[in-house]
């Protein structure tokens, strides 16, 4: 069984004393979830832009599944 597949959200925000944030990358599940994460760290933030980058796997693999890929190739 695979581990939740994490995406990446890139935002642009201006926060509340106008300063304007680029390239803040957050990970969540959804992007429900990464905009929570996002306004528990800039309250009150304005968004200006959201775009996603490509989903990336937990790391959260075993030595044994490690083991079975590198064996399965040969």
């Amino acid at each position: 069984m695979h581990p939740p597949l994490l995406t990446k959200y890139v935002y642009q925000i201006r926060s509340r004393n106008g300063a304007v944030v680029d390239n803040l990358q957050i990970s969540g599940r959804t992007e429900e979830e990464a905009r929570a994460k996002l306004q528990q760290m800039y309250r009150h933030c304005e968004i200006l832009n959201t775009r996603m980058l490509s989903p990336e796997r937990l790391s959260s693999d075993s030595y044994k599944d490690v083991l079975s890929m590198i064996t399965s190739d040969r």
